[in-house]
């Protein structure tokens, strides 16, 4: 695919470079004042619904497949990085925030839009002392690719071709992202759309959006070939995503991991950490981990039970990367769980800050030696 030749204001770095100082917007409109009640908490809604390949499901309205949803998002509780068969358009109302994609760390701030297509594996990590809050647009692209019409995919195409190189974030200083939160606003009061003229509103408004994002990003070159390889790739993991969501307590190296995929093991780890942004072996304790909170919180098993069925022969060795992860023992968690003491009842899922040195070098996907050969938690 051919390089991206251009690059929006104040945003010109692929986001590897994470010493980028947050950019401050002049004269943008005041912030959004919406009640409180009108927000949901971003981990509640989206860690619960994702599975062992890292994907998130979402339930549309099926004959009108689009929702507009306010979120919160703060530093405590991040979700695991994930990718959904939707496309996601955020707009930051307040505060500030990174755009967690793939290796890639792009500075997310007030005022600005993120879009994000469906193979990507990302997350949005709070930068801000108080939760930063969200303006989200989720929609199935068959709700646009088949109504009928000759040119419907060219609507998609800032989803569809977004490589290693593609500016996901669009500085609020360029004037699209308060146009595109104001439809999204116009979507919100449609739906749910029960009626005809309901369905015809929100997807001539949503095609009114996706104008502005296509003339947006019409000076970047791409290829439809970036999309499917994309696609291949995630369909060369997928026997691996389905045997660790089969498997879960098993444990499994990563030559294992890399036969099971057919491949070598530095091709397997070089393909996984492009596919994901994180090594095979965060990517799997950290599953785990969450799985073992889920247990604590839902059941009454022992410590002992639990850490065999996600796989750590040794329950103290399983207690330390436990709370190397989430921040506490599993007792103290199960304990303060049952007592409701975690403010709104998120469960604290804690993934890791990638160190400077290893984001900056990811761009080859190449490991780091031994530390990969044997599947060891708590990396």
């Amino acid at each position: 695919m051919a390089n991206l030749k251009k690059s929006f204001p104040s945003n010109t770095n692929s986001g590897r470079n994470l010493a980028v100082e947050p950019h401050r917007h002049a004269g943008l409109p005041r912030r959004m004042k919406l009640p409180k009640n009108s927000y949901r908490d971003h981990f509640d809604l989206v860690e619960p619904q994702i599975n062992a390949e890292g994907v998130h499901s979402w339930s549309f309205d099926a004959p009108c497949p689009v929702d507009v949803l306010f979120l919160t998002v703060d530093d405590r509780h991040r979700v695991r990085m994930n990718r959904h068969g939707y496309f996601e358009v955020l707009y930051l109302c307040s505060g500030s925030a990174n755009c967690h994609i793939q290796d890639r760390l792009l500075p997310f701030n007030e005022g600005d839009l993120a879009i994000i297509g469906s193979t990507l594996y990302h997350r949005i990590e709070c930068q801000s002392s108080s939760p930063v809050t969200i303006a989200a647009l989720f929609f199935e692209p068959d709700l646009i690719r088949c109504d009928g019409a000759s040119d419907s995919a060219e609507y998609l195409t800032p989803f569809l071709l977004q490589d290693q190189d593609f500016p996901h974030v669009i500085p609020g200083e360029t004037g699209v992202p308060r146009q595109v939160l104001d439809l999204m606003l116009r979507i919100r009061s449609e739906i749910p759309a029960a009626s005809a003229r309901g369905r015809l509103a929100v997807k001539t408004y949503l095609k009114m959006l996706l104008m502005l994002l296509v003339n947006q990003y019409a000076p970047y070159a791409g290829t439809v070939e970036t999309y499917q390889r994309q696609q291949q790739n995630l369909e060369r993991l997928r026997p691996l995503f389905r045997h660790l969501g089969e498997n879960c307590g098993d444990s499994i190296q990563v030559r294992e991991a890399a036969r099971i995929c057919g491949m070598s093991e530095s091709h397997f780890m070089s393909l996984f950490k492009r596919v994901t942004g994180l090594s095979f072996v965060t990517y799997f304790n950290h599953f785990r981990i969450e799985r073992a909170q889920a247990l604590l919180a839902k059941t009454d098993e022992s410590m002992a039970s639990i850490s065999q069925q996600v796989g750590f022969c040794d329950q103290s060795y399983f207690g330390t990367v436990f709370r190397r992860i989430v921040g506490m023992t599993p007792a103290t968690y199960r304990r303060r769980v049952r007592k409701n003491t975690l403010g709104d009842q998120r469960q604290p899922y804690h993934m890791p800050r990638l160190p400077a040195e290893s984001m900056a070098n990811t761009g080859s996907g190449r490991g780091t030696g031994d530390q990969f050969r044997q599947l060891r938690p708590g990396l």
